[in-house]
């Protein structure tokens, strides 16, 4: 117990350190003081080499921000309020392109004009995240407003029409179901219900929908967690249906086990620890090299996506949760070995301690392959949400197996008191 205690104290230590310096990163380097928002596309040392905001990112940035400032009482500075505040209403005058779908753009000039709208959900679900938290901690009605507003666009999209995105039917669309859209709408489903009787009752067959989505990408009698499924639940033929991505596995698995662990679902607990944690650290655990490949192929042939070998930053993010909160969930010490497994190839490998930040893309074999630290797909956002959630689980194990005092002869507080 003693040295399971000193294990979560070090790491308790490294991830704080590490988050700010992370930070330190971002609020030095990223604001747009002229037009508000963010400038993510930045290089190793900091330095803008591309104005353009792309607005998942933009979204993702002001979640973060507000989310530390809400958590963590040694970034509840005013400075980061404001930057927050200014990306989100650089969200609110630019994002949304054709009202009255409140479809969003997925990339921007620098002052917010729109160059390019993407046929999926995911810059409405970070717009979505990005206002919920503003509204949390500013008390501003008029961001809830939008967040459940296009919560509400969200849920017609996915599980009525999807034309509004810009996707229509073809006829050889095998009708494919990507887990990252039941994933992101159980996500929103926890964001906007914190706190909220009256959302969490609202979304609460449409969370136990999305878990039930995501279960049915346990496929091969349960050996193996697949991408893309159909939507009747059966595997999908050629290599659309053999994809695995060991960081989207276990990114939802800690989704999954937040959810069990809001309905008291133990059972459930218990399956995601072993199909989403275990299953896809098994297999997508470079043997050789250490580090988490980008892309898997079931049947063991080769991916057809160029990275698949590659060691990107934000699978080992979601690997860090996972472990750590399915440690905390059921105190099992092999989680917690895997945690510090995963966690010190990618302190070793990523982080910069030159100039903060972590880069995002590795080769297999762990070195360098691109020195920037921001770009249209990496940004502020699951680094220092993945050491916040690390920390405040560290922090919270540590209390928990804190030695309890040893108790009092009795009369004893008595006689000190005498004594003095």
């Amino acid at each position: 117990m003693e040295q399971e205690r000193e294990t979560l104290k070090t790491w308790k230590e490294r991830v704080g350190l590490e988050l700010d310096r992370v930070m330190a990163f971002w609020t030095d380097h990223s604001h747009d003081q002229e037009h508000g928002g963010f400038l993510t596309c930045l290089s190793h040392d900091g330095k803008v080499y591309d104005d353009l905001k792309y607005v998942w990112l933009q979204g993702r940035q002001v979640w973060t921000y507000c989310r530390l400032y809400r958590k963590i009482e040694r970034f509840r500075r005013p400075e980061l309020l404001a930057a927050a505040k200014a990306g989100g209403d650089f969200l609110l005058h630019h994002a949304l392109v054709t009202p009255p779908e409140k479809k969003c753009a997925f990339v921007l000039t620098r002052d917010g004009r729109p160059i390019k709208v993407q046929r999926t959900i995911f810059s409405e679900c970070f717009y979505t995240m990005a206002m919920n938290e503003l509204w949390r901690v500013t008390g501003q009605a008029h961001y809830q407003t939008e967040a459940v507003e296009m919560m509400e666009q969200l849920v017609y999209w996915v599980r009525v029409d999807p034309s509004g995105l810009g996707r229509p039917r073809l006829l050889g669309d095998p009708g494919a179901e990507p887990m990252a859209i039941p994933m992101m709408l159980l996500c929103l489903v926890e964001q906007l219900g914190e706190g909220d009787t009256e959302l969490t009752a609202r979304y609460a067959q449409l969370g136990d929908w999305c878990a039930a989505r995501i279960l049915q990408h346990v496929q091969r009698d349960g050996t193996a967690v697949l991408e893309n499924v159909a939507e009747d639940g059966r595997e999908l033929a050629g290599c659309l249906g053999r994809h695995q991505n060991p960081g989207h596995a276990l990114e939802a698995g800690w989704f999954l086990l937040r959810h069990a662990a809001r309905k008291g679902d133990n059972k459930l607990r218990t399956l995601v620890v072993d199909k989403f944690l275990l299953q896809p650290f098994r297999s997508g655990w470079d043997p050789d090299h250490g580090g988490l490949f980008s892309f898997q192929d079931i049947d063991g042939l080769c991916p057809t996506q160029l990275e698949w070998a590659m060691k990107l930053w934000w699978p080992h993010c979601e690997a860090m949760v996972a472990f750590l909160m399915g440690y905390s969930e059921t105190g099992e010490p092999a989680l917690l070995h895997l945690f510090c497994q995963v966690a010190e190839y990618t302190f070793c490998q990523f982080r910069d301690p030159e100039h903060g930040e972590w880069f995002g893309y590795l080769n297999r074999e762990g070195k360098v392959a691109l020195t920037i630290k921001g770009g249209p797909f990496k940004g502020c956002f699951h680094v220092p949400r993945c050491l916040a959630m690390c920390e405040e689980m560290l922090d919270a194990l540590l209390v928990a197996l804190a030695p309890c005092p040893a108790p009092q002869a009795p009369g004893a507080a008595s006689a000190r008191g005498d004594a003095e």
